[in-house]
């Protein structure tokens, strides 16, 4: 069971894995259900070695490159990879740091707007070769 103190440590570990500080982390609403996920399907060890993180003098193995590398996929699409994959929810898709990155709205998500299919869309800009 993930405790506050876990999920703080977890955010911390994700603002390093993901690049988004932790406000706008935890805006997402999911810090404390994804630090439940990645406990879970870690298991109690390799996720507590995760939050400890390694030291200047400890080799980092595979399984917990594996380990960071999910929590980010997590964080970036709602999802985990597996096996077997699975988004955590609709919300968590919904959420997913890979629409922050890129400005826009998760697809299927939110109407672009009352009208919004009337009105040209903007010229695209020619590429010079």
């Amino acid at each position: 069971m993930s405790t506050p103190q876990d999920a703080s440590r977890f955010v911390a570990l994700s603002q390093r894995l993901t690049g988004f500080d932790a406000a706008e982390l935890e805006a997402t609403g999911l810090a404390e259900t994804y630090a439940a996920v990645a406990a879970e399907q870690l298991g109690p060890a390799r996720y507590e070695r995760l939050l400890g993180g390694a030291g200047p003098s400890d080799e980092v193995a595979d399984d917990d490159v594996a380990a960071a590398r999910a929590v980010t996929i997590l964080w970036y699409t709602g999802g985990w990879p597996g096996p077997p994959p699975f988004v955590v929810s609709p919300r968590a898709y919904a959420e997913g740091l890979v629409w922050k990155a890129a400005g826009v709205a998760a697809p299927g998500t939110g109407a672009a707007g009352h009208g919004s299919w009337a009105a040209e869309p903007a010229p695209v800009a020619e590429v010079r070769r």
